[in-house]
């Protein structure tokens, strides 16, 4: 009975990390006319953001150096937890940048 009770969770913990690397692999690029995006400013250079609307904007702020932002930092690309997993560039930028620690 415990071998089949470990079979059920290793098959469950096997499935679940399965389903997150297919996730990934096909997440879909964010579009400009998302409404979240439009809704935090959100350009994919961080040099056209909107200085005179986004007043906290700074030169050194973009998507790859963002805490919310889950991509490699050398990654050219990566997912985004505030536009649900979906893909931002790295030089991206939205209101809602945050300092990576």
């Amino acid at each position: 009975m415990s071998n089949r009770r470990e079979f059920i969770v290793q098959f469950s913990l096997g499935s679940g990390v399965l389903a997150s690397g297919r996730a990934f692999a096909q997440a879909a690029p964010l579009s400009e006319k998302d409404a979240t995006a439009l809704a935090l400013g959100y350009v994919p250079d961080a040099t056209k953001a909107d200085k005179k609307k986004y007043t906290k904007y700074a030169a050194d702020q973009k998507c790859g150096n963002c805490q919310l932002y889950t991509g490699k930092p050398a990654d050219a690309s990566g997912p985004c937890a505030v536009f649900g997993g979906k893909l931002v560039p790295a030089k991206a930028w939205c209101s809602s940048w945050v300092k990576k620690v």
